[in-house]
């Protein structure tokens, strides 16, 4: 799939970067070019320690920012394939900076759409978030916008041989920023911080979110959001798993944040089209209709009103099963 093709990523020192290379450095060693662009040259020169070009000669490093589309068109050049993982992601800093969050997450988008439609790159696929469905945030707000630009720019692809995707997931566990690693620092305390004890959140590994990118580059038909099926968790289940001797003080829910994340909302189930390990929400003026995409795609229609919500989620983890995977993702040894 991608043996002599030219990749770039971009926030590819990112958590999702480092893992979407590292995967494809095992699996494709016959991989063109693997281009990271992204603006810190620090991250960058802490990569190339872990990916040195004389061990991986596939491996680029170009500095730039999605901001600046001469610079994304410089390093499209002779790309075929695009992943896009660049974006500003915290919610509170978002709130306090609108624009420079919508200059990066909305004008960047635009940006690298523009760079990609006059460029031979193939396929894209650009990383969302369940905060894009049913925004109550800046940043979700954000994230719809690009979604919808990178679907719409199907329409105006022509003749090229183009397709634009969006996948959308939950959680990665153990992100940074994230709470699981929030709760192993704070753990030391003696007490960790509840915003809500009903509060749950879908979760996802890092490599289920590479695996899924990869899936979609060779599958897509373009224009699609696709969703995962993945387990839910509550925060109270998670702290338990951290450290069950700890206090759990309830201090509130935090300015832009939900009870319960969706992923698919129930406006959304006249498009969405069940995949069997994705579901696919098509555009509801695209290229193609939703029967046709069942079709070519082998599947079958939501019921109209299905909702995609961390809550009503069927798939709940429990406090041993997020211990092991915390174990497994996080931290490499168990907590005691």
């Amino acid at each position: 799939m991608l043996n002599n093709k030219s990749i770039l990523v971009t926030g590819g020192t990112g958590s999702f970067g480092k893992a979407f290379i590292r995967t494809v450095l095992e699996r494709f060693p016959d991989v063109k070019r693997l281009v990271v662009f992204s603006r810190d040259e620090l991250k960058q020169f802490e990569m190339a320690q872990q990916f040195p070009g004389e061990n991986y000669p596939a491996i680029r490093y170009f500095i730039g920012d999605i901001r600046d589309e001469g610079r994304l068109r410089r390093a499209l050049e002779g790309i075929d394939i695009v992943v896009h993982a660049a974006a500003l992601k915290q919610v509170p800093a978002a709130e306090y900076n609108p624009f420079e969050c919508i200059k990066t997450n909305v004008l960047g988008a635009q940006n690298l759409i523009e760079a990609c439609l006059d460029s031979q790159v193939q396929r894209v696929v650009a990383l969302s978030t369940d905060k894009a469905a049913a925004p109550i945030n800046l940043y979700g707000a954000t994230k719809l916008c690009s979604d919808k630009l990178f679907v719409a720019a199907n329409n105006i692809r022509g003749h090229r041989n183009l397709r634009l995707s969006v996948v959308r997931y939950g959680n990665v566990m153990g992100s940074r920023g994230s709470v699981i690693p929030f709760f192993l620092d704070k753990r030391k305390t003696g007490i960790l911080p509840i915003t809500d004890p009903a509060m749950t959140r879908f979760n996802i590994s890092l490599q289920e979110g590479v695996d899924m990118v990869l899936w979609s580059i060779e599958n897509a038909l373009g224009g699609e959001v696709l969703v995962p099926k993945i387990p839910s968790y509550r925060i109270t289940d998670v702290a338990n798993a951290v450290a069950p001797d700890c206090e759990q003080k309830i201090v509130g829910v935090r300015p832009g944040e939900k009870i319960h994340e969706e992923m698919i909302t129930a406006s959304d189930s006249l498009n969405t089209v069940d995949l069997g390990a994705y579901y696919a929400i098509l555009p509801s003026a695209g290229l193609y209709s939703v029967d046709e995409y069942c079709e070519r795609m082998n599947g079958v229609r939501v019921p109209v009103g299905f909702a995609y919500e961390s809550g009503s989620n069927p798939d709940f983890l429990n406090v041993d099963q997020l211990r092991t995977l915390i174990d497994q993702h996080v931290i490499g040894k168990a907590i005691d």
